[in-house]
Formats: C-alpha cells, structure tokens, sequence
C-alpha cells in the first residue's frame, strides 16, 4: 500500500492553474488575430484585386460597345426614328377623327337645310358653317339644334354641350329663300380617336338622318 503527499502549497497550484489559462487565453487571442487579418486580406485581395477587373473589363465593354454604336450608319437616323415609334401610340391618342364631321352634320342639319361651305379649325375647335336654307326659320331652328345638342361617351353618360358660342353672324334673305353663316366652337371630345361619343340632339324640326328621302346636305356655292 503506497501513500501519495501533496507536497505543493495550494497557493502554487493556483498559480500554476493561471498561468495555464493565461497561455490558453494568448493563444486563442493569437489564433483571432491571425483569422481576423486572414479575413481582411482576403477582402483587399477582392476589392482592389477582383473588382478592379471587373471595373476593367466593364470599362472595355462600354467602350467596345460604343465603338460600335458610333460606327453604324445613320445612328441618329435610326434613334430618330425608335423616339418617333415610341411617340406613335401617344400621338394616335390625340389624333382627330374628322370622319366624324358628316355624321354631326347629318344629324344636327334640318332637313330644309343645306350647306354650302365648311370650315374647321381643330386647333382652334370652331367650325363655320354656311348655306342657304327654305326660310329663317328653319336658319333659327337651325342654330337651336347647335346650341341644344348634347353628347354623351362610352365611359361617361353624363351630357355635356357638343357646341358652345353658336351664333348666327350673318344671313340674307330672297325670293328662293334664306342664305346663312353659322359660327360656334366644338367640344374636341366629340373627334377624340380615344371615346366613342354619341349626339343627342334636340326634338325641334326633322333634320336629315330622320327623313327619308333627305335633299343633298351639300350644295355647290353657284346655287344660293
């Protein structure tokens, strides 16, 4: 039977065991410098190393590329052009459809009416028309039917004037009848390639889409 003496005082083995850990700790301090300057280097390497390549070889990219563009034939022509298409939808929006002018005059002219000259201002949205008709009164009914006619959309029900400012600036009258001039300002919404638009127009006298067998809308200026 063997007897073991702890012949270190306690205070040495605590030494001992602190001088231990503190290795421990500088050793582990050590390994965390090493991976944090691993670390950094590796990001130097990728941001003045890797990156400035890629920066490079964009650089080479666009300036190739604009070689190119700045030798094809007529580039201003074609860009021209590619901003025009790109216009095109915008502009068909805004385009005036004047077809629409023989269906409102049909509609809105008395039957006993007739026109002889027409002039339309898009820009400036007025319309002149003048003729000659059986009497004044159907001149008066005429600019009546103007100032009263609504129209309506597709997409708004609501009726709003199709004709605004109609005034009867100057008529004569003969033996054969009455001549006349018709001016007034349009609504441009009523030529709007965009809406579909509907007239309404005032129950005063029969105009010519509700007769039969209408006289022509249009008469040669040698006839008044």
């Amino acid at each position: 039977m063997s007897i073991q003496f702890n012949l270190l005082p306690d205070i040495k083995i605590q030494y001992l065991k602190a001088k231990r850990q503190k290795h421990l700790v500088v050793l582990a301090s050590f390994l965390a410098v090493v991976v944090s300057l691993t670390i950094f280097i590796v990001l130097l390497t990728v941001v003045y190393g890797l990156q400035k390549k890629n920066l490079s070889d964009l650089n080479k990219d666009i300036k190739s590329a604009s070689n190119e563009l700045k030798g094809t034939d007529e580039l201003t022509k074609i860009l021209t052009v590619q901003n025009q298409l790109k216009a095109l939808p915008a502009l068909h929006d805004k385009k005036v459809v004047s077809s629409r002018l023989f269906s409102y005059l049909s509609q809105t002219t008395p039957a006993k009416a007739a026109v002889a000259k027409l002039n339309v201002d898009y820009e400036l949205n007025t319309i002149t028309i003048a003729g000659s008709a059986d009497n004044l009164t159907t001149v008066n009914t005429y600019t009546d039917i103007l100032k009263f006619t609504k129209y309506t959309t597709k997409t708004n029900d609501t009726k709003v004037s199709a004709f605004t400012d109609v005034v009867l600036s100057a008529f004569s009258r003969n033996a054969d009848g009455t001549t006349y001039t018709i001016m007034l300002k349009f609504d441009p919404a009523i030529f709007s390639g965009t809406e579909e638009v509907k007239l309404t127009v005032p129950n005063i006298i029969s105009t010519r889409s509700e007769v039969d067998r209408p006289t022509a809308l249009f008469q040669d200026e040698g006839d008044q």
